[in-house]
């Protein structure tokens, strides 16, 4: 009996909020998010290459994009992607990724309603990347990012890895993407922070009551993801098209599940967009997804402005928008 209440212990237990680097998760594309963020298997903009470093490959043009996000709690996101063009078959692709949580109260036990200080918590992460459109059909990328995390005086660093490959499968444009995000190094805080004041003794031997001591962590992963989909346009007429697409997840944190959406382009200038993300993800608070785009020119350089909403339950909803440009 012992034994099976162990086992029952045991799998009951889950990865969720045991590793750093969260904000490396939240997906910084407007069009793709308001497609349920199904976007393994998408190519449009310098952005394509956070799903997948393979995208960058298979760019028209060189495209450079910045999103801002209001998280949840008032958090501010923003994430900045440039994809160069090197040649019709290779691109280099650099992006920078920043989160900050604005000024947060010092509460402590003895202090629950404020000390007077503040704090903040702040992300950055910087990526450079590299895609090759290896034959007519195949394309493979990788990017390689420095990431740090702040809170208040304490940091961590580590290095993240993302790999990925694109293949069209059929000549209508049928596609099939691949990838692994944030395969890298473990991190560990460190900073005046965890530096305490220590008695030894608990003063019982000797005066040495205020000895100078520092508090170590654990050194913590950073959350993997596997991604696998596929994206299909649909050519309704003239300039209207309908691109389905469909993502399959793995992370190492989280159990697995399913994101999907669709955006119908009309006229080749309006966009519509809908999706639903992570369906099957066990104590889910995520799920629809709604947004649209408008793409002009700009003395003759292609521009894009996107926008996405996405319900996350009881934390309330988010919002994105992107501007882009072609060059």
């Amino acid at each position: 009996m012992a034994l099976v209440i162990l086992c029952l212990q045991v799998g009951a237990q889950t990865k969720t909020g045991t590793t750093i680097g969260q904000f490396l998760l939240i997906e910084p594309s407007a069009r793709v998010a308001a497609m349920g963020n199904a976007g393994v298997a998408s190519f449009a903009d310098a952005q394509a290459g956070y799903y997948n470093p393979a995208a960058w490959g298979n760019l028209a043009g060189s495209d450079a994009q910045f999103t801002y996000g209001l998280w949840l709690a008032g958090i501010q996101y923003s994430h900045a992607a440039v994809g160069v063009m090197l040649s019709e078959q290779s691109a280099l692709g650099i992006t920078l990724t920043s989160l900050n949580s604005g000024d947060i109260d010092v509460r402590t036990v003895q202090q629950p309603l404020g000390t007077g200080e503040k704090f903040n918590v702040t992300n950055m992460a910087i990526g450079v990347g590299y895609a090759s459109k290896l034959t007519e059909r195949f394309s493979a990328g990788i990017e390689v990012s420095y990431l740090q995390e702040t809170i208040w005086h304490s940091s961590l660093s580590a290095i993240a890895v993302n790999l990925g490959t694109l293949y069209r499968v059929s000549q209508d444009g049928l596609f099939i993407g691949a990838s692994i995000s944030n395969f890298g190094t473990r991190g560990r805080y460190s900073g005046s922070d965890l530096r305490i004041r220590y008695d030894a003794n608990n003063a019982t031997y000797g005066d040495n009551s205020n000895l100078p001591g520092e508090v170590t962590t654990d050194e913590f992963s950073l959350p993997v993801v596997f991604r696998v989909g596929l994206s299909y346009p649909i050519a309704l007429s003239g300039k209207n098209v309908i691109r389905m697409a469909v993502d399959a997840y793995h992370p190492s944190d989280n159990t697995e599940s399913v994101s999907f959406g669709a955006e119908w382009k009309v006229m080749g200038l309006f966009s519509v967009r809908a999706g639903y993300q992570h369906l099957y993800q066990k104590d889910s608070e995520v799920g629809l997804t709604l947004g649209g785009g408008i793409d002009s020119d700009l003395l003759d350089f292609p521009i894009h402005i996107d926008y996405a909403w996405a319900d996350h339950g009881r934390l309330g909803d988010v919002q994105r928008i992107s501007v882009g440009m072609g060059f």
